[in-house]
């Protein structure tokens, strides 16, 4: 199968479900060592994409993806609109004006968004942050098979249990580094928004019709 301008309005709607579903849970786990806002936030960003997915036009495929990155990093609510403005814009890096995606692409387009990320903090796995679930799930990703339903169930899978592990560290970043060990028994709430937002993707892009 190959994603299109619709299967991908889907998956960043199924994104933004997923989100706002989650954003009191994402709060919550915030509140124990951060400002307890992170689910707010995330649900202003979801806000955002559900109206920018619904509204898409006659912008190509690189162009609204780059364009909702720019308007996510200007969601006010501390660093997670920087963050996911830079994860998400960072799929349209290796795109040019592609009507279609096939597997291949997409991973060039997760490993684009790594990269992305890379560029803007050092965090790596066991640091306590987002980039517990997203390292592993561009990761697991690339060793997909080249279909885009095999590459997004490792991306999410993978992401899922990053967030899970992330449970396991100290944080390293952030407000919750002032709490060192007690931190460790709560996942990070951005390694747990990373893991929903991969999952909400690809639930969406189960709703769609395959296409061959």
């Amino acid at each position: 199968m190959v994603l299109d301008k619709q299967s991908l309005k889907a998956m960043f709607l199924g994104a933004a479900r997923v989100w706002q579903e989650n954003a009191a849970h994402l709060s919550e786990i915030d509140s124990r060592f951060g400002d307890g806002d992170h689910g707010v936030t995330i649900g202003k960003i979801a806000a955002l994409l559900e109206q920018e997915a619904a509204g898409w036009g006659d912008a190509s495929i690189h162009d609204f993806i780059e364009d909702l990155g720019m308007g996510i990093m200007g969601v006010n609510g501390g660093s997670a609109g920087p963050l996911y403005g830079t994860l998400i814009g960072g799929l349209a890096e290796p795109l040019g004006e592609e009507a279609q995606i096939d597997g291949a692409l997409l991973k060039k387009m997760l490993a684009g968004s790594l990269s992305s990320m890379e560029d803007i903090t050092t965090a790596k796995v066991g640091d306590k942050t987002m980039m517990d679930a997203l390292i592993p799930a561009v990761e697991a990703a690339l060793a997909a098979p080249d279909e885009v339903k095999a590459v997004l169930d490792a991306a999410a899978l993978a992401a899922a249990d990053g967030a899970k592990a992330s449970e396991g560290f100290v944080s390293k970043f952030g407000r919750a580094r002032s709490y060192k060990e007690q931190t460790i028994g709560t996942p990070d709430a951005g390694a747990v928004s990373t893991a929903l937002f991969f999952a909400g993707m690809e639930i969406g892009r189960a709703s769609c019709r395959e296409r061959v």
